[in-house]
């Protein structure tokens, strides 16, 4: 055994445990040199740490051991090089995706941080300029039910993130005015999810700025139309005409929570004084 490191050693060098080692070796990656043929303990040799550290190294930049195992068979400099080349373009790829998560991810943050003074709103209208958005939308399947808008809604999430579109990871729902008139305030055509202007999609709603009436609706979806109603008598009230559909973004939803008590929907209609003309609207 001169020479040679049991894997207890070998495992207590390299800061790796004693399974992995005997893992490497039952897939063929990394098998020690000698095995005892009496009680089977696993010894290495002093050159197969290096060995052991190039696969380390290659595991930690970001390679299988499936990829690990196959390029340690016969490698070379030069294809040594090509590996790492095509890995470092890789790695680039994931930081800019990650930097789209982050700015996401922190997005939703500030939403959620904020559903205290989205609560002290409830049911209240107030009058605001929007800001140009996109959305991503799909089409609602009648009857128009909550589960057909719960498709639409999967749907949208699932372009956005195969074709590895800038969403975010928020949803929302587009009703009909005339359904909204009719008391049918659950009734949305379209659901979509907020994404940064973009050419890569063709089902992408610009929504211009404007003056919009806007109200944050506090409770499970089904109770929305006690909000629409105070959003049509406060629009008669005060002179103002919806020349738009309702758009309702999800500030605290089903991603965040699970109890409907806490649920916000945020209202949004394009309007204009009644005797305005040419106020950018949204296109159908």
């Amino acid at each position: 055994m001169e020479n040679l490191f049991s894997i207890g050693e070998l495992s207590k060098y390299q800061h790796i445990s004693k399974q992995t080692l005997i893992f490497y070796d039952k897939i063929g990656l990394f098998r020690p040199a000698y095995v005892d043929p009496h009680n089977g303990y696993r010894y290495y040799s002093a050159n197969q740490i290096d060995f052991l550290d190039t696969i380390l190294i290659m595991k930690k930049i970001g390679f299988s051991l499936a990829e690990i195992r196959e390029h340690m068979q016969h490698y070379d400099t030069e294809s040594s090089l090509t590996l790492l080349k095509r890995q470092l373009t890789a790695i680039e790829t994931q930081i800019r995706e990650l930097g789209l998560i982050r700015s996401r991810l922190a997005h939703r943050c500030a939403q959620i941080e904020q559903t205290g003074a989205h609560r002290q709103q409830d049911g209240g209208v107030t009058v605001e300029t929007a800001p140009p958005q996109a959305i991503l939308f799909h089409e609602v399947a009648a009857p128009y039910r909550l589960q057909e808008i719960s498709i639409a809604t999967k749907q949208c999430f699932a372009q956005g993130f195969e074709k590895e579109l800038p969403i975010f990871f928020q949803c929302g729902v587009v009703v009909p005015l005339s359904r909204i008139r009719a008391g049918r305030f659950t009734e949305a055509s379209l659901a979509f999810v907020p994404i940064e202007a973009t050419d890569r999609a063709q089902n992408i709603r610009r929504l211009p700025a404007g003056t919009c009436v806007t109200a944050c609706h506090l409770g499970d979806y089904l109770s929305i139309g006690r909000t629409y109603k105070k959003i049509l008598r406060f629009c008669r009230e005060e002179g103002w005409e919806i020349v738009s559909d309702s758009y309702e973004f999800c500030i605290n939803d089903y991603i965040t929570t699970h109890d409907e008590r806490e649920y916000i929907t945020k209202i949004l209609f394009y309007v204009q004084r009644r005797e305005a003309e040419n106020v950018p609207v949204p296109e159908k």
